[in-house]
């Protein structure tokens, strides 16, 4: 329904009359009048746009109306109304000029000038101009030191994000921030996004301690303005199309190289009666949709009075697999987000919250390693096997008699996609925060926010009977898995910051403390069986299932053992709790000479009781020389030029629970035999069947 009315409210806005288009040339060069090649140049609300070459020129079919966004990294945006012109020649100016600006940095802003940490910030208007499914997708190629790449072709695929090369082995992946507190970007619409700021090196990084050891990402979501209410209607539509396809044999090529395979092994040849009418199909294309579909529409309601902000969202994502389509590659992103603030007592206090609501249902096909993907087959299976039979089934090779040594046991890959790739997530994501920061004196600011991080899944999963080949059939059971899962993390931060300035001299002090806890729950089960009248995913549920513990008999109709093909589990995730305490110094003399000390103290329940703190300190310097006497004329080659240094260090608790204490796990358990088996390390061993009590540490 959301998805109908969005497209409906699409035609409504974008539904009017026609205008003469003109093709709009011209150039883009800098302050210093040398040309800029590759600046985007996007029709404003398009996708349409094109980029300046060697010499800064351009040219784009527009209309009277239209807004032209030149845009490129280091560069400050610009926006130009076309109004009938013909010719627009443009100047971008360095986004380093904008000294007073400030940026994110953690728990607080910065101006960029006093900035000594290694930095980068990306606008949301960059972000959303790339008309991208995530905000990761996004940052691509905007953010140097920054690598950025999709861990697979999947709809709504993980990213995998390096800053400045690995940090730490297992997750390499930064600490993500949004609004003040940790989440998870990948379930915030890039048109929500205010602003991305990374935390590339260890000085910056260290004020979060011992999440911070692969660098931080810094995300601020949209707020409103005080002003007149706006609203925005932000959408694209696009069509995904394989650009180049492997080149596989077709049916007569096919025939020639295996019989001059068996020429050249000495076997006889077959006839070629044999394969008239087989059929000739390419099955890697086979396994690809022509026209898959990736949309976004978001719609948003902003303002605001002097006393009192707000802004709010409403947005939908689709991405439809190139590898089978929509019915088994699939993602899809509802999302509502709300931001107020509220001044109170002549501005003294404020008062306001942050929240961000996602639903997300994906589906998914194989992408594991060279061996476990569901593309594989198409690779190996001959062009001479059908897709369907002649009642519009899909085929099975595997009962053909036609005789032939190279069609019996081929299988068939799409069948096999289609048929067996029956599985579903629903993934429910809310990130809120509420807080109030009070300013008693000025320059003193104190500031407490508590936040929740709350997620729910769900998983289910359907096997039916199927024989596409000998290697490739399941003929005994239908099965159905199901699982569910929930959690949250509570987050309290509390800090108070105070600057002064005293002539020449420019301080700002920061101190705080922050308590999180994580706890979860889940459950999963699975059966054989479906009912007869309800064998088909539609009514794939643990309830619809009739598998039940059956005895295994010798052959002698003595009883041996029991099949259970029922399973069920569940519990608690482990209770994992961290308290930090945190400082920041930061001086600066005429703004031309900074200096930036941090110091972070981290006690996590991962670790041994004995060895639970550790201290993250970081200093960094910074020389703003282009402001000195010497350079004093460097204004008409150089805008800014500043050096700066830095030292620090960062660490990592993102590891799994008690590793300290060795955990042994006892797998494979008979009740009848003496002995079990057990998990050290990676190693299997044999354990006597004797009365253990297993006692776990509790973390304190």
């Amino acid at each position: 329904m959301l998805r109908k009315s969005l497209l409906f409210l699409l035609m409504l806005m974008t539904g009017a009359s026609l205008t003469a288009q003109l093709t709009v040339t011209g150039t883009v060069t800098d302050t210093s009048n040398e040309p800029i090649p590759g600046v985007s140049i996007i029709k404003e609300g398009t996708a349409i746009g094109t980029i300046s070459d060697i010499n800064g020129n351009y040219a784009l079919e527009a209309e009277a109306e239209d807004i032209l966004v030149f845009s490129f990294v280091g560069m400050v945006t610009q926006e130009v109304l076309v109004s009938g012109r013909s010719v627009i020649d443009v100047t971008l100016k360095s986004s380093f000029m904008d000294l007073d600006e400030v940026v994110v940095i953690g728990y607080g802003v910065q101006k960029k000038k006093l900035n000594t940490g290694a930095t980068i910030q990306v606008s949301g208007d960059d972000l959303q101009s790339r008309n991208s499914t995530s905000a990761l997708q996004a940052l691509q190629g905007q953010t140097p030191g920054v690598s950025i790449t999709s861990t697979s072709g999947q709809p709504g695929a993980d990213m995998k994000v390096t800053i400045r090369g690995l940090g730490t082995i297992g997750n390499s992946g930064p600490l993500y921030i949004i609004d003040g507190i940790e989440g998870d970007i990948s379930s915030l619409s890039p048109s929500d996004i205010e602003s991305i700021d990374v935390l590339k090196d260890a000085a910056s990084a260290a004020i979060y301690g011992s999440q911070a050891a692969n660098g931080v990402v810094l995300v601020t979501t949209k707020t409103g303005q005080v002003g007149k209410g706006q609203v925005t209607f932000d959408a694209y539509y696009g069509i995904q199309q394989v650009a180049r396809y492997a080149d596989m044999l077709d049916r007569k090529e096919y025939i020639t190289i295996m019989q001059e395979q068996a020429a050249n092994s000495g076997a006889s040849l077959f006839n070629p009666s044999v394969f008239a009418g087989a059929a000739d199909t390419d099955w890697v294309r086979q396994m690809f949709v022509e026209d898959a579909v990736t949309e976004n529409y978001n719609i948003g309601v902003s303002g605001g009075s002097e006393s009192s902000i707000y802004s709010l969202s409403l947005n939908y994502t689709g991405q439809e697999g190139v590898v089978g389509g929509a019915d088994v590659s699939n993602y899809e992103r509802y999302g509502f987000r709300l931001n107020t603030e509220h001044k109170l007592y002549n501005d003294a206090l404020k008062v306001g919250q942050h929240m961000n609501f996602s639903y997300i249902m994906r589906n998914g096909i194989q992408v594991g390693n060279q061996y476990s993907n569901t593309l594989r087959g198409a690779f190996g299976t001959s062009p001479i096997a059908p897709v369907y039979s002649d009642n519009n089934l899909y085929d099975s090779p595997y009962n053909d008699t036609s005789g032939s040594a190279w069609y019996d046991g081929d299988g068939n890959p799409y069948g096999a996609m289609m048929t067996n790739n029956n599985n579903q997530n629903n993934d429910q994501r809310l990130l809120a925060d509420v807080y109030a920061e009070l300013t008693p004196v000025e320059n003193l600011t104190l500031k407490t926010v508590f936040g929740m991080n709350y997620y729910a899944g769900a998983y289910r999963s359907y096997t039916p009977l199927y024989k596409f080949s000998v290697y490739n059939f399941n003929e005994d059971h239908t099965s159905v898995n199901q699982s569910m899962s929930k959690g949250h993390t509570f987050t309290w931060t509390n800090t108070a910051a105070y600057s002064l300035n005293m002539g020449d001299h420019g301080f700002d002090v920061l101190a705080g403390m922050e308590s999180i806890q994580y706890q979860g729950i889940s459950v999963n089960g699975s059966n054989w069986d479906l009912l007869d009248q309800f064998n088909s995913w539609e009514y794939a549920y643990l309830d619809n299932t009739t598998g039940q513990a059956s005895l295994v008999e010798d052959e002698e109709g003595n009883i041996t053992g029991v099949t259970e093909k029922r399973n069920v589990g569940g519990g608690p995730s482990v209770q994992a709790k961290r308290t930090s305490y945190f400082a920041r110094l930061g001086y600066n003399f005429k703004e031309k000479y900074m200096l930036n000390a941090t110091f972070r103290a981290d006690g996590s329940s991962k670790f041994q009781k004995d060895n639970r703190w550790g201290y993250f300190p970081s200093v960094s310097a910074g020389w703003v020389i282009s402001e000195e006497s010497f350079l004093s004329n460097s204004g008409d080659w150089m805008d800014f030029l500043k050096l700066r240094a830095s030292w620090g260090q960062v660490g990592n608790q993102n590891i799994d629970n008690f590793q300290y204490a060795s955990p042994m796990i006892i797998t494979n358990w008979d009740s009848n035999s003496p002995a079990g088996y057990y998990l050290f390390g990676t190693q299997l061993a044999l354990i006597p069947r004797v009365p253990i009590l297993v006692v776990w540490p509790i973390p304190v």
